[in-house]
């Protein structure tokens, strides 16, 4: 078999890329569709995130404490 052309193997690199990068990118909107379609809203803040959930617990605790005092 003939040796393969360096421009072949570079296009066929792009191609490759780009047809993964869709995939990529379809996979990521399936995905927010089926969260949408279950009631969740796929931009929301995610509970799971310790900071966001330690932040607001550490505010809200300290007002009634410094209120009191």
């Amino acid at each position: 078999m003939g040796a393969r052309n360096p421009q072949t193997q570079a296009k066929r690199a792009r191609e490759l890329a780009v047809k993964e990068k869709r995939e990529r990118k379809k996979a990521k909107k399936a995905e927010l569709a089926a969260l949408r379609a279950a009631g969740i809203d796929p931009y929301a803040v995610d509970p799971e995130d310790p900071t966001a959930v330690s932040s607001d617990e550490a505010e809200i605790g300290d007002e009634p404490s410094g209120a009191a005092a």
